[in-house]
């Protein structure tokens, strides 16, 4: 028999079984707070031993796209307990993906219309695969090239690990049961971690200690704040999206991180596989290398299948296996998976903004 929907304990946390629901971003919510709406659609999937909500920034300036629930404000610490309410009330765990999108940000969502910050100042090359969700002139919803970024200063970087901090606790209060920081996907602390990006002259910059320091100062302060059996990492190796350019130090950096992570005790990491976005496959001989550097719960997303994830948690490669836009379509996903009931395929027209369709009606199986 599969480990895969056996329970699984992920820290001080019993967990249902072995398979999480890795974070989408949804924009469902204009006035940047969860709501009623958001709350049943994570009731629904509660069925994941893990949850990780989608991206939640911890800032208005980590903010890359409209309608995605923030962190820093007591109404969206209330609009979160709606969710984490409902989760708890079908038996389910959830962790807040905190995040800061970095260069991936537009003018008109940053305070003041200033420029996004990032490690430096290249910005993301102008495709259509590089852009954020905002208002466009006309008012509707579109996408936009990122505004073209300032350097964060020195002294700023612990303003951000302060909103970080903050943004952690704020989810502690809203009754999340940890929180996940997204280092990941060619967001601000991947952005710092590319040495092709980061041409920084300080501590931050430079070497690979110099380069993943924003990060672990990030970890240490939050584990400080909240306790490090609630703190998750999502990491990306190999990563493409989003212009991140290609290095020849790319696994050295993630077992480096893997190491400092395993020291420091916190209760997960993450990784995210971007193979269909173009970046080199994470193999399994990379991921037996992390695993040996970091000794905590291992987990991976990225098209994940059944028959995948019940060889590799049965294995012990890793240990939860995370399943992204399945979750869109099944909300049962679970249930369809240990049964092999076959799955909806979701509808990537509704996956972005507007109402209920493609996001709260899809049914569970028969």
């Amino acid at each position: 028999m599969t480990k895969l929907f056996q329970p699984y304990e992920l820290g001080p946390r019993k967990l249902a079984n072995h398979i999480a629901m890795a974070p989408m971003t949804r924009s469902r919510n204009p006035d940047l707070v969860a709501d009623s709406r958001t709350a049943l659609y994570y009731r629904q999937r509660a069925g994941a031993g893990l949850i990780v909500s989608e991206g939640t920034p911890v800032s208005p300036e980590g903010q890359g796209y409209i309608g995605v629930p923030g962190i820093w404000s007591a109404q969206q610490v209330a609009g979160w307990k709606l969710v984490t309410d409902a989760v708890h009330e079908e038996g389910g765990t959830i962790f807040a993906q905190i995040w800061h999108v970095g260069r991936m940000s537009h003018a008109s969502l940053q305070p003041d219309g200033g420029a996004p910050v990032s490690v430096g100042t290249t910005a993301p090359a102008r495709t259509d695969k590089n852009k954020a969700f905002v208002y466009l002139e006309d008012g509707s919803p579109g996408f936009a090239d990122p505004t073209p970024p300032r350097a964060l200063a020195t002294d700023e970087v612990a303003r951000v690990t302060a909103d970080f901090v903050a943004a952690a606790r704020n989810a502690i209060a809203a009754g999340f049961d940890g929180i996940e920081i997204h280092a990941a996907n060619g967001y601000l602390f991947e952005q710092f971690l590319n040495p092709v990006l980061n041409d920084r002259s300080d501590q931050y910059g430079g070497t690979l200690d110099n380069r993943a320091r924003f990060l672990l100062e990030t970890v240490d302060a939050i584990a400080t704040a909240i306790g490090p059996e609630r703190v998750g990492v999502r990491l990306a190796p190999n990563n493409r999206q989003f212009d991140m350019p290609a290095y020849d130090a790319n696994e050295a950096t993630y077992l480096h991180l893997a190491a400092a992570l395993g020291q420091r005790g916190i209760v997960y990491v993450h990784l995210n596989d971007n193979w269909a976005l173009g970046a080199p496959v994470i193999g399994e001989p990379f991921l037996r290398r992390f695993r040996a550097a970091y000794t905590g719960t291992l987990i991976l997303a990225g098209a994940m299948t059944n028959e995948r994830a019940r060889r590799l948690v049965d294995e012990g490669t890793i240990d939860l296996a995370a399943f992204g836009q399945p979750f869109i379509a099944n909300p049962d996903l679970v249930r369809r998976l240990e049964r092999g009931i076959a799955l909806a395929m979701p509808d990537r027209a509704t996956y972005y903004g507007g109402g209920s369709e493609g996001y709260i009606d899809y049914p569970a199986a028969a």
